[in-house]
């Protein structure tokens, strides 16, 4: 990766965008249906896009909203839909597009009472709770969110009445059917002004913070918080939790405080992500300078991204922690620290996640569930109770409650920032000084991520790869013990290749949007070894990809 120079940086007024342009070109701007880039495409983490870009737009929002209606009365979803957004520019006028469905469709939506931001974790809270102990009348959801990325962007995820992120099945048929909606002409649609919508029966209005808020002791041990006093610094980044810290620090009488309350759709008071562009990214620490540069001033601090699905953790002693790191100390604490939980409880943790995980999971003697990328993977386990905890190397975790029922099925920033406050309280160190902790027991691996050119038919060729493909026997002096294409906790297709030796591995994926595949590779054995490691994989990955017989 290139580090652009204004990396770190206060953005300069003329890369703030345009509000006023963005919103006016979700409704002037009309997607081409036979134009790839401007169709439905849900990803790892739902459909994302720009209006600017003719990627995310009225059309493509209301083409969804109804492609979710009919996907509800055909599976006989039939209790409520609980609708949330988050802070960035389009959100707002996306979901009053979407109420206008859904009250067409004469669907029970669940609106945020007062129009308060909501974070995904407490659409996801909302749903659980709501379908607990039920038969028949299962609720669902919706959130409107791009997550972390840029200002310009808008998003729209599904969640299913598990509570978690609709799987591969489920958004492949809703895409589809948009898709199809959208080459008719919307013909189809069903819709109602959105005055009208907002005074249908069928639309109702939630307190999604007071009984998020009001549940959090059943997950973490406020009460350790508050006795020990901790100095606690939060930077919502402008984002859906904005209201939510203050009402937790005065409810459970915390002594926290909260860096700033500031919602702004430029996101001006960020600084510059690695790329020079804004990304309100709580695992980067060209993003989160703000907060870095306070490190000093608090016990423990953290962020959360703009819907709140993923935490930054910044201590005195180590300042941001890498997201691998702060998983790593999670595990260890909450498996020691959770005894209403089963002992057959596992661990989740993606197939590009640290090994430091695999060693913490051998020393506790937890079953370790090893998934391709994409929370979706954790939800029937952190459901059925056969997962504690479930976590991804990009920040995104959430585990059981303290009684080791569930307790949200979507990832969950906040619990996860509270989490360390808790860890920080009970165990008389940061989370920072823990994982040192841990590489005295375990070793202290180095890792990185980097990229590499790749064709559209190279792209295609990595994604299918098998292991029979890869005829390397080492890899950076290290014999090869196992490669995989597949994940070992559920079979499923990793959408490229790992390659593990005893001290060190590579995974490689290909990026979705650009023509560059990712390499993520790790070493016990410290930098130099990494470095080979990385090399090798480049030659190990190009050799492999461009073997093969134009993507056949």
């Amino acid at each position: 990766m290139i580090i652009s120079p204004l990396a770190g940086k206060s953005a300069p007024i003329d890369m703030l965008v345009n509000v006023p342009r963005l919103v006016s070109a979700y409704y002037t701007n009309v997607p081409d249906p036979s134009v790839p880039s401007q169709c439905v495409a849900f990803g790892t983490s739902g459909h994302r896009g720009s209006s600017l870009e003719t990627s995310f737009n009225e059309l493509h929002v209301v083409a969804i909203s109804q492609a979710i209606c009919e996907y509800r009365a055909k599976h006989n979803i039939t209790g409520p839909l609980f609708l949330g957004i988050d802070t960035h520019a389009l959100s707002i006028p996306a979901s009053a597009s979407v109420v206008e469905v859904l009250a067409a469709n004469g669907v029970d939506v669940m609106l945020a009472k007062h129009d308060e931001y909501t974070p995904t974790p407490a659409v996801s809270l909302a749903i659980v709770m709501y379908n607990r102990g039920r038969q028949f009348g299962f609720a669902d959801g919706i959130v409107i969110t791009p997550s972390h990325n840029p200002p310009d962007n808008g998003g729209f995820k599904y969640n299913t009445p598990n509570g978690g992120p609709a799987d591969t099945s489920v958004t492949d048929a809703i895409e589809l059917r948009a898709n199809e909606l959208l080459k008719k002409g919307l013909s189809e649609l069903k819709r109602m002004p959105y005055s009208k919508a907002l005074q249908a029966s069928t639309t109702h209005y939630f307190d999604y913070l007071t009984s998020y808020v009001n549940e959090l002791t059943q997950v973490i041990d406020l009460d350790a918080i508050r006795d020990a006093n901790l100095r606690i610094g939060i930077d919502p980044l402008g984002g859906a939790g904005v209201h939510y810290w203050g009402r937790i620090g005065e409810q459970y009488k915390l002594n926290l405080r909260v860096i700033s309350e500031e919602v702004d759709p430029t996101f001006r008071f960020m600084t510059l992500d690695w790329d020079g562009r804004i990304r309100m990214d709580p695992s980067s620490s060209y993003a989160m300078q703000r907060l870095i540069h306070l490190q000093n001033h608090y016990d423990i601090a953290f962020a959360c991204d703009t819907d709140h699905d993923r935490h930054g953790i910044v201590t005195p002693t180590s300042g941001l922690l890498p997201p691998n790191h702060y998983l790593s100390v999670a595990i260890d604490y909450l498996f020691r620290y959770r005894p209403a939980w089963s002992t057959t409880a596992g661990v989740g943790k993606t197939i590009v996640s640290t090994q430091m995980i695999d060693h913490v999971c051998v020393g506790l003697g937890r079953k370790m569930h090893e998934v391709p990328v994409g929370f979706k993977w954790f939800v029937d386990g952190l459901s059925n109770g056969s997962l504690g905890f479930g976590g991804e190397e990009s920040a995104g975790a959430t585990f059981l409650r303290l009684d080791g029922s569930t307790w949200t099925t979507d990832k969950d920033g906040i619990v996860s920032a509270l989490l360390a406050a808790e860890i920080t309280a009970k165990k008389g160190r940061n989370p920072g000084e823990e994982y040192r902790h841990l590489t005295e027991k375990f070793g202290d691996p180095v890792a990185k991520r980097v990229e590499a050119v790749a064709t559209p038919i190279q792209k295609k060729n990595l994604s299918k790869l098998s292991a029979q493909q890869i005829h390397s026997t080492d890899l950076a002096g290290q014999k090869i013990i196992s490669i995989l294409t597949e994940a070992p906790g559920n079979a499923a297709p990793i959408g490229g290749v790992k390659v593990i030796t005893a001290d060190g591995w590579f995974a490689a994926r290909p990026s979705g949007t650009e023509d560059i595949y990712k390499i993520y590779a790790e070493s016990f054995q410290g930098q130099d070894h990494l470095d080979r490691i990385l090399k090798e994989a480049q030659e190990i990955v190009d050799t492999a990809i461009s073997g093969c017989n134009d993507g056949q």
